[in-house]
């Protein structure tokens, strides 16, 4: 019975507990939400707010943006002495050879925030950590670790250890399936043909491509797949793949000038018909691409129609302002921590993983070809 003396605040804690342990509301049992717990309860949506972020606190109950507040154990004290690890309580953004101004960057930025916005729902706290050469990561209990690095630099003996140690882990943008590590990676396929579909829609069937890499075949992940996109769509519009139409620029990491260079030879080029369209896959170089355009004279849409990749915030306010591709990091990150909170594998050899699919933005720079 609860104390009716005490706040109603507390006296709805009380009464979800009882139902909770004594499974009236049975483990993954949805709660009422926040107004419909007022109006049960004959109290203020804030008093409810509070119960249900107490119940988070006390491993009782856990939410998922968008779909409510979920029983986690009908007790927390039964759940953590059955073997079972302790609740998470804290959770670290680990990264490596990444810069801090890089972390400001769009792709990286709506995922943090969307990561903060999840853990403080759910009572937990988020931390970043720059792991070191000797791979050390923080030891606390209840922790998790959201791992990301660029592609191809990271130490697999060290993942490989950590998961053998039975550490909370989910990777972000890199994978390695065979270790059996959760993960949440964008859909770049999907991208590259959600981008070259676009430009095929209004009508341009010479559109040329713009990627990074070191050669066609040397491309990292990431470029290799939203090359796979713009064939794909290519091929489903019966358009031949033309080599001539690809030009793929080296740099230690994305810039301006290598989308204008690229632009200069698409369009520099004497006895080539140039395209009427590109893909240049990333808004930095596509800022540099229409540059390039400038300079020779070209109207950017009239000429020729570009679009980006990454819609940086900035990519609104350029003139003209810059049709690209959205990442929806924001998911990604939203996804990587409900991963760590509820979906983790429960054997040896499951795989828990997540493509997130990608968000065309249209703005000024794509137009039907007249």
């Amino acid at each position: 019975m609860s104390d009716r003396s005490a706040p109603m605040y507390q006296v709805m804690i009380d009464d979800l507990k009882t139902k909770i342990r004594s499974g009236e509301y049975p483990k993954g049992w949805p709660l009422p939400n926040q107004q419909e717990l007022a109006k049960l309860y004959k109290a203020s949506e804030i008093t409810s707010r509070r119960a249900l972020t107490e119940l988070v606190n006390e491993g009782y109950v856990y939410r998922v943006r968008g779909k409510g507040t979920f029983v986690l154990s009908s007790d927390r004290e039964e759940a953590e002495t059955e073997g079972s690890p302790p609740p998470v309580r804290h959770i670290f953004f680990v990264y490596h050879n990444l810069s801090v101004d890089s972390l400001n960057h769009r792709y990286w930025g709506d995922m943090l925030e969307a990561m903060r916005e999840v853990c403080e729902e759910n009572g937990i706290e988020f931390y970043l950590w720059a792991v070191d050469e000797r791979y050390r990561l923080p030891e606390k209990p209840g922790a998790a670790y959201v791992l990301v690095t660029p592609p191809y630099n990271f130490d697999q003996k060290s993942l490989e250890a950590w998961r053998d140690e039975g550490k909370r882990l989910v990777t972000v943008q890199f994978y390695y399936p065979h270790l059996s590590v959760p993960y949440v990676v964008a859909d770049n396929l999907t991208g590259g043909y959600l981008a070259t579909q676009h430009l095929l829609s209004l009508g341009h069937r010479r559109t040329g491509i713009i990627l990074t890499g070191k050669s066609v075949v040397d491309l990292n992940q990431e470029f290799s797949l939203r090359l796979q996109g713009y064939r794909l769509a290519l091929q489903q519009h019966q358009i031949a793949f033309e080599p001539e139409l690809v030009r793929v620029m080296d740099g230690e990491s994305e810039n301006t000038e290598m989308g204008y260079r690229g632009f200069k030879e698409l369009f520099g080029s004497s006895g080539f018909e140039p395209p009427t369209a590109v893909f240049v896959t990333s808004d930095l170089k596509a800022l540099g691409a229409i540059k390039a355009a400038q300079e020779m004279g070209l109207d950017v849409p009239g000429d020729v129609s570009l679009i980006g990749y990454d819609d940086l915030r900035i990519s609104a306010y350029t003139y003209p302002h810059l049709t690209t591709i959205n990442q929806n990091t924001a998911q990604i990150g939203r996804r990587a921590v409900e991963i760590l909170l509820h979906e983790l594998p429960r054997s040896p050899g499951e795989l828990v993983k997540d493509e997130i699919v990608p968000k065309l933005v249209v703005r000024g720079t794509t137009r039907a070809l007249s």
